[in-house]
């Protein structure tokens, strides 16, 4: 391993996003060579596993242009603000796209994930939601999802199946299984 140091000589907008912000980051590495590497801002978001009385969990299936399928996922949404508190935010989504809101006391920290750290800062704090109250769903305009109430066996059975890949629903369901289910 070389004894070097990484530094930033210089980061260059290729281009400003909706969602995420496209740079190019121009590098000194650890063996003195000048590298350009990817890099994409992302102000961070936060998910949510809501779980209902019966212990199912409500799950959104929407669909993700990226794959270009519909999803099985948690609750989730980017916060509006880099400054605006991640607690406040997963309370908002759960709303949003569940129509199921909860007291304060009832939205506790769960876990905080990175998605993608080779080239991407995203930041997603996961709350677990009980005792769930019907609220008022309300999509944004791009937004067309479908909620649905899943056993915790079913989604284990769809993340080991291949069925159910994304990130954050799958970090959230299983520390939910082992922090509160074991």
């Amino acid at each position: 391993m070389a004894d070097g140091k990484y530094e930033r000589l210089s980061r260059k907008l290729v281009r400003k996003g909706i969602v995420i912000d496209e740079y190019i980051d121009t590098m000194s590495i650890p063996n003195g060579m000048v590298e350009e590497w990817d890099f994409i801002d992302h102000k961070g978001a936060a998910a949510v596993v809501p779980v209902l009385d019966d212990g199912r969990i409500l799950m959104v299936n929407q669909y993700r242009n990226a794959l270009e399928r519909m999803t099985v996922e948690l609750p989730a949404g980017g916060l509006k603000t880099r400054e605006e508190p991640m607690k406040e935010a997963a309370a908002r989504e759960l709303e949003e796209e569940t129509g199921y809101r909860c007291d304060d006391r009832d939205l506790t920290f769960l876990i905080s994930v990175r998605t993608t750290v080779a080239f991407c800062n995203e930041h997603i704090e996961i709350y677990l939601a009980r005792n769930l109250k019907p609220g008022r769903q309300n999509l944004d305009p791009d937004e067309f999802l479908n909620v649905k109430a899943y056993t915790v066996e079913e989604l284990k059975d769809m993340i080991f199946a291949g069925r159910l890949e994304d990130g954050k629903t799958i970090a959230g369901i299983m520390c939910y299984v082992e922090k509160y289910l074991r």
